[in-house]
């Protein structure tokens, strides 16, 4: 890829005292493994303790200095946690049955001879080295949850748990206030045949990619976690639909013009979005409007994908109206109100003021009732008609 902040192709050290049985090894896996060697089990040893970012090990058996054997005992035997689970392959040319029984009572992962063909061994390697990635994610999961963590550690995001949490307290406290919240789920398009054609790996670096782009932009207020390889959710308080449709559309249409290259072909993302919102005066929960989000994926999925959808089917440009506009600086507007009077040019700008205070207004209204005009604001927010308002009854 050529984002230099995503993380290189997974990393595997090969120890060989042949350098021919190395060179044809790295010429089977080049394509999808960065690759370190070393000649003998000492070097390959020294390598480890200095190398955290290695993530298998294919080593041989008989080497100078220190084979195979005890090659697996030192790693078997480390007190560091990142050494000891690494998957190890043991590589021969003897494929007799006690040279692979001893191999496995060492700790051999695996055992393959030197005859093996390349598609079998990148299918080992890539297998190896996912479970190696699961092990290590869970682990590191696991230390984040007995410190209470609420980020994940594999991709920065907030974890599921934190989410749910936190957005329950949310839609809460919309509920008790007549307030608005959002919940948006994110579905890259075709990551299965993202890792058919590519691997893992790369389908990898494009979901972290994505991490990476919702986490900057989002307001601070936002919430936002992985659910699922390739399933993002948002959760917005103080949004309604008619802003979380503008957001989703921005960011479906930023999401559109990346363009990421790999080994110069170009890959393009595109995204699928499933909104859905709180009801006013209708108890729900945070992992209803996230199935409701989802089902509305699933929808977009089958009409082709590469859409927002909402409750009424597919959002498009043409249906993001006035309404989604982003917030006026009301200190702007104030000031220049005091400066030179409500001339036409604020005039016109006042239904987005009313729009950008309505949720303060409606606070106010709530906790200290004194009859504001809501629906007549309301009304002018959602028409921007000033002069044609009707009073209230």
């Amino acid at each position: 890829m050529n984002d230099e902040s995503d993380q290189a192709l997974p990393r595997v050290l090969i120890i060989d005292d042949s350098r021919m049985v190395r060179a044809s090894i790295i010429r089977h896996v080049r394509d999808r493994f960065e690759v370190r060697e070393e000649a003998d089990g000492e070097a390959g040893w020294q390598t480890l303790m200095v190398d955290p970012t290695i993530q298998a090990v294919i080593t041989d058996i008989g080497m100078p200095r220190l084979d195979g054997y005890g090659l697996l005992e030192r790693i078997r035997r480390s007190r560091i946690s990142r050494i000891n689970t690494l998957p190890v392959v043991v590589i021969s040319g003897d494929d007799e049955p006690d040279v692979r029984v001893k191999a496995k009572s060492a700790g051999a992962t695996d055992f393959i001879s030197k005859s093996i063909g390349n598609v079998e061994l990148l299918a080992r390697l890539e297998a190896l080295t996912q479970l190696a990635r699961t092990q290590r994610d869970l682990e590191e999961s696991r230390a984040a949850l007995a410190t209470a963590s609420p980020t994940d550690p594999t991709s920065g995001l907030a974890t599921p748990s934190y989410l749910h949490y936190h957005a329950a307290q949310e839609l809460s406290l919309a509920q008790r206030r007549h307030g608005d919240l959002s919940v948006m789920v994110i579905e890259i398009d075709q990551f299965d045949s993202l890792i058919a054609r590519y691997g893992a790996h790369v389908a990898q670096l494009v979901n972290r990619k994505l991490s990476k782009i919702l986490a900057t932009k989002l307001r601070q207020e936002d919430t936002v976690a992985e659910l699922a390889p390739a399933r993002f959710v948002i959760v917005s308080p103080s949004t309604n639909m008619d802003g979380a449709c503008a957001f989703a559309m921005r960011l479906r249409a930023a999401i559109d013009h990346i363009v990421m290259t790999y080994r110069e072909e170009r890959i393009r993302i595109q995204i699928t979005i499933g909104l859905a919102a709180a009801e006013p005066g209708k108890i729900q929960t945070v992992s209803h409007l996230i199935g409701i989000a989802v089902q509305r994926i699933a929808a977009g999925r089958a009409e082709g994908g590469n859409r927002v959808m909402g409750e009424r089917g597919e959002i498009t440009a043409e249906m993001v109206g006035t309404r989604t506009r982003a917030p006026i600086s009301i200190d702007q507007y104030l000031l220049q109100l005091r400066t030179a009077g409500l001339d036409p040019r604020l005039r016109k700008q006042l239904p987005d003021a009313i729009r950008t205070l309505l949720p303060l207004l409606e606070l106010i209204e709530s906790e200290f009732p004194s009859g504001l005009p809501l629906v007549t604001l309301a009304r002018v927010a959602e028409t921007g008609l000033v002069s044609a308002a009707p009073k209230d009854e």
